[in-house]
């Protein structure tokens, strides 16, 4: 049995400087490293969460 999980594109759009500790690391858990880079991640609780928690520093969208 297979479970369809999809997909969340998200971009960096801001710079991590200045924002707490906790952010940077939601960001590099994301897999995120610099400002314009975009990935795709699981839709999953955890990373929704993530992404959530810093969405000031980035862009989302639905895949």
């Amino acid at each position: 049995m297979t479970t369809l999980i999809g997909k969340i594109k998200v971009t960096q759009v801001k710079s991590v400087i200045g924002t707490i500790q906790a952010h940077r690391a939601c960001v590099r858990g994301l897999g995120l490293r610099r400002i314009g880079q975009t990935v795709m991640v699981e839709d999953t609780p955890s990373n929704r969460g993530m992404i959530n928690a810093v969405r000031y520093l980035l862009k989302s969208e639905a895949i």
